[in-house]
């Protein structure tokens, strides 16, 4: 359910979802460089409610980059070949005739295995199905706040070990599945490499505490047996993804959406087999987890 919210914005129209968690913003263009004041105004919506959907934006991708970089510079993007003429532009597309699981259909933050995570996905929609396509996200800050004191206590000192290694490396999932996808994804014995960032992070702007972890790029917490780690993991999976902290997002054709990969986790839901998709895709940089 969306409720207003324009008492805090006085150049937007900003409605969340009841739980705050996840918004649509009107009454901009992105296809303009956006006023100073304006963007504030975004900005602040975006830190507020962690996923911000903006309908009826047609979009080029010249664009969508110069909306992008309002926000930061580009993210690196290693595991997919970007558009020809925008190496910053990745294509999300799925064809009619794939069988494969969705790209990004796993619970995940993106490109958390990077040593400085994307602080921002952006994403904007140019073929919908007329079914299915939807993507849930995960609030991981409201997450961490109604653990127990006792959980958080235990998770404080901890850090969890990041890596591509299931989704991009020799013998992964996408590896085996190349020759089915219509996306140009690239396996690379890098995405073996591993990063440790804390299990327990602290936003930049907002200061709020999420759990940063997920179950693609995670793969076990520094000093911790893997028989000791994983169900501690699936414990924080299985509490993360309750519905109370979860926003389903219905894609419109034109819509862009933008969120907050440091405190958030997403996955892109199938159920459109036979019908195209195609999204456009950017990444804002972001930095070392603290």
């Amino acid at each position: 359910m969306l409720m207003e919210a324009q008492s805090a914005y006085r150049r937007i129209k900003v409605q969340s979802q009841e739980t705050g968690f996840g918004a649509e913003v009107t009454g901009v263009d992105l296809s303009r460089p956006l006023d100073a004041a304006v963007l504030v105004e975004v900005k602040d919506a975006w830190a507020r409610h962690a996923v911000l959907a903006f309908p009826d934006q047609p979009l080029t991708l010249d664009q969508l980059e110069a909306f992008t970089l309002q926000f930061g510079p580009f993210g690196d993007d290693p595991y997919v070949a970007p558009m020809p003429g925008h190496p910053n532009v990745l294509e999300v597309r799925r064809e009619p005739d794939e069988k494969v699981t969705p790209f990004g259909g796993n619970w995940h933050s993106d490109w958390s295995f990077q040593a400085q995570p994307p602080a921002a996905t952006i994403l904007r929609s140019e073929t919908i199905p007329p079914v299915g396509g939807d993507t849930l996200y995960a609030d991981g800050a409201r997450a961490y706040d109604e653990l127990s004191d006792e959980m958080k206590a235990r998770l404080a000192p901890l850090r969890a070990i990041h890596s591509a290694s299931r989704a991009y490396g020799p013998n992964s999932l996408y590896a085996r599945e190349l020759h089915l996808r219509a996306m140009p994804i690239i396996v690379s014995p890098d995405a073996d490499k591993t990063f440790i960032h804390p299990l327990v992070r602290t936003h930049p702007v907002t200061g709020r505490k999420a759990l940063f972890i997920s179950p693609v790029y995670t793969v076990g917490i520094e000093g911790m047996a893997p028989d000791d780690a994983d169900p501690l993991l699936g414990e924080l999976y299985k509490h993360m993804t309750q519905d109370r902290f979860l926003y389903r997002h219905h894609w419109r054709e034109g819509m862009v959406v933008i969120w907050d990969n440091r405190c958030t986790m997403h996955n892109a839901l199938g159920g459109y087999d036979g019908h195209r998709r195609v999204m456009h895709r950017t990444t804002v940089a972001g930095e070392t987890p603290v």
